[in-house]
């Protein structure tokens, strides 16, 4: 197949199956070289077309806390009383700047993903209803 910008979902498509046909190639082959280039080509076609949006503010704690084996307690420090935590992570309370700031710095959790408004998501983050 020859490497060309895609430009629509019928050459996306094809090159996504071109790709599938490329993942045993041997390293250091002109295969592999082939795979990188397509691989490049398909990321940026989805980028454009399938952009994945930032997490949910709340979800993302919710998931560091996971990750860093954190307890509500533990956010006290972050959010400033068990309170404070607990309304939070219910959505009755927004992130505050000062909250913000103790989340980045001391989690980890990227900026951007706090600052942007929980409501935006709070109705695609249920999923369809199960019926």
């Amino acid at each position: 197949m020859e490497a060309k910008v895609i430009k629509n979902e019928v050459d996306y498509q094809s090159a996504l199956a071109h790709v599938a046909e490329l993942m045993d190639a041997a390293p250091g082959s002109r295969e592999e070289e082939e795979l990188e280039l397509f691989s490049l080509l398909v990321e940026q076609y989805e980028l454009e077309h399938y952009p994945v949006p930032a997490p949910d503010p709340v979800e993302a704690i919710l998931f560091r806390m996971e990750q860093e084996g954190l307890t509500r307690k533990d956010l006290a420090a972050y959010l400033g009383s068990p309170s404070r935590v607990s309304e939070v992570l219910s959505r009755k309370r927004p992130l505050s700047l000062a909250m913000i700031r103790a989340l980045n710095a001391g989690l980890g959790i990227a900026a951007e993903v706090l600052l942007q408004d929980p409501k935006e998501h709070t109705t695609a983050a249920l999923g369809p209803v199960a019926r």
